[in-house]
C-alpha cells in the first residue's frame, strides 16, 4: 500500500509543477491565441530535470529607424483567387514594430490586412496612397514589380 501511496504523491507533485509552469488566465474573453506566445520553450513541454531551467527565447531584432528602411510596395494577386493585394516588403525590424506600421497602414486605407515575417499584406491596390504615405512619414519606398 505504501508503495501506491508513493506512486499518487509522485503523481501529484509532477502534476503541481507542470501546473506551475503554465499560463493561467483569469478572464476567459482574453484569451492568447498566438501561438508563439504562448509556448516560448523551444518545443519541450515538460521536463523531469527538477535543475532544468528554460531559455527563453526573445525577439532581438532592432528595428532601423524609418530613414534607413528600403521598403518595395508591390501589387499581388498570386494564390489568392484573383484579388488584389498590396505588399509591402523587405520591413527590417521587431514584430510588434511591424504590427504597428500594419495598423496605421490598414487605418489609412480603411481595409483590412495582416503581417508578418518582414511583409505588410494590405487588402486591395492601395500602392499610390501607401507609397506617398511612407514617404511622408520618411520611409525610403517605391513601387515595385510592374
Amino acid at each position: 500500500m505504501s508503495i501506491q501511496l508513493q506512486n499518487i504523491v509522485v503523481a501529484i507533485n509532477t502534476v503541481l509543477v507542470f501546473l506551475s509552469h503554465q499560463e493561467l488566465s483569469i478572464n476567459p474573453k482574453s484569451s492568447n491565441t498566438d501561438m508563439s506566445k504562448k509556448n516560448n520553450k523551444g518545443g519541450i513541454v515538460f521536463s523531469t530535470n527538477p535543475d532544468f531551467s528554460y531559455e527563453e527565447v526573445q525577439d532581438d531584432a532592432a528595428t532601423l529607424p524609418p530613414s534607413q528602411q528600403n521598403l518595395k510596395v508591390w501589387l499581388d494577386k498570386k494564390n489568392r483567387n484573383g484579388k488584389v493585394v498590396t505588399l509591402v516588403t523587405d520591413f527590417i525590424g521587431s514584430g510588434s514594430d511591424l504590427k504597428d506600421l500594419e495598423k496605421k497602414l490598414k487605418n489609412l486605407c480603411g481595409t483590412g490586412g495582416s503581417s508578418k515575417d518582414g511583409e505588410i499584406l494590405i487588402q486591395g491596390d492601395h500602392r499610390d496612397k501607401i507609397v506617398n504615405w511612407l514617404t511622408a512619414n520618411g520611409y525610403k519606398a517605391k513601387k515595385a514589380g510592374g
